[in-house]
């Protein structure tokens, strides 16, 4: 017999009562930036990653290239961010809007993500909001701002 779900429902993600308290370093793994770039090891050696390292999450992203700022914000409008460096690993917990930039101009980062689901993807919050048949009068009642302005916002993501 299998049994699985979430901790509780009414939490966003559940902390270790060990953790008083708790910033975005919480949800981050440095533990494989040596990995990176390294020349290969002599003998088989593993790097511990697992579910002590990550909390449980819906996308885990990891840096093999470049820096990036990532974060979330949870449902009580707390921000969650941090400076990712190459080897990095960022875990974002599950259903919680969250977002990578490379504020780097000068280089490209590149980073690969895992999704713990049956059905990942991605949902991206200005087209859902804005390219959709929500009427503008709406979006702008929503937003506290006028017609106009919600107009030029979707000419923009046209």
């Amino acid at each position: 017999m299998v049994s699985a779900g979430d901790p509780h429902i009414l939490t966003d993600f559940m902390m270790p009562l060990e953790v008083p308290s708790f910033d975005a370093s919480y949800f981050t793994f440095s533990g494989l930036r040596g990995l990176v770039g390294a020349p290969p090891a002599e003998k088989f050696k593993a790097t511990k990653a697992s579910k002590t390292e990550f909390p449980r999450a819906a996308e885990l992203l990891f840096l093999v290239s470049g820096t990036l700022q990532v974060g979330f914000i949870d449902s009580t409008n707390k921000m969650f961010n941090q400076t990712l460096q190459t080897g990095d690993v960022f875990v974002f917990p599950k259903g919680l809007v969250h977002y990578q930039y490379n504020a780097d101009a000068n280089n490209c980062a590149w980073a690969i993500s895992a999704f713990g689901s049956a059905n990942a993807g991605t949902v991206s919050v200005p087209n859902s909001v804005f390219n959709t048949s929500i009427p503008d009068n709406i979006l702008a009642k929503s937003f506290k701002t006028d017609i106009f302005t919600i107009q030029k916002i979707k000419a923009g993501l046209a």
